[in-house]
């Protein structure tokens, strides 16, 4: 695999935190550009020049932390385009100063809370589709609810399910519940139908928001966003 393959897949990582979609799919990913001394350059695009700082900011930082995590790489270049807070944000991310860092005096702290928050909705949106595909499939409530995580089917979904689990410091383990609240308390039968409906809605909210975003970012570059095995050199 090529160091620029690398560099893609490195990137397909990092997830919009608020739509919980990789960059790369989103089409946010408008190039990448890799030296022969393993310097590489990656521009990011968003649908639109007004999206969210701090969403704009953490993509940023870890679409620069994700390529410099890949071997080989010895510098690499993140510059957010085309947005109102783009001078503050790229300057932040190429001096590791964090977000309060690109706007002193303006906030504090990190924004570890607000990913946090964000991961427990993903992580909602995710299982929701899991606990559609099993009733889909046949599960009754009872069994749906004493599925195991070894129990999952293959998937994106109950991948990622495990992943979101693990950064939310909450088990992972073969034997743990499948579906779990968002304190990581199993889902309890009498509890299932309510929390299916509140769960499905945030899964259609996040889809629609993706779908908007898509839409936008069509209107604003062109009509076909590139994937990440398309993002032009």
């Amino acid at each position: 695999m090529t160091l620029r393959a690398q560099v893609l897949a490195a990137l397909a990582t990092v997830y919009d935190p608020e739509l919980d979609e990789p960059v790369t799919e989103l089409g946010f990913v408008r190039s990448v550009v890799v030296g022969d001394g393993g310097d590489v350059g990656v521009r990011l695009r968003l649908p639109t020049p007004q999206c969210a700082p701090n969403f704009a900011y953490l993509m940023a930082s870890d679409a620069r932390a994700a390529v410099l995590g890949v071997a080989g790489v010895r510098e690499a270049d993140v510059v957010l385009e085309d947005h109102y807070t783009g001078d503050e944000i790229n300057a932040a991310v190429g001096r590791d100063a964090g977000f309060d860092g690109a706007f002193p005096g303006e906030t504090a702290g990190s924004l570890d809370a607000l990913r946090e928050l964000f991961q427990r909705k993903a992580l909602v949106a995710r299982q929701a589709r899991v606990a559609e595909a099993l009733v889909a499939a046949g599960d009754t409530v009872e069994q749906v609810v004493a599925r195991r995580v070894a129990d999952l089917p293959p998937g994106i979904d109950a991948e990622r399910c495990r992943l979101l689990r693990s950064a939310l410091g909450m088990s992972t383990g073969p034997e743990a519940a499948a579906l779990v609240a968002g304190d990581g308390t199993p889902i309890a039968v009498a509890d299932f139908d309510r929390w299916r409906r509140r769960a499905r809605l945030v899964s259609l909210s996040l889809e629609s928001n993706g779908g908007m975003c898509r839409d936008l970012l069509a209107v604003r570059y062109g009509p076909t966003p590139p994937t990440h095995e398309e993002v032009a050199a």
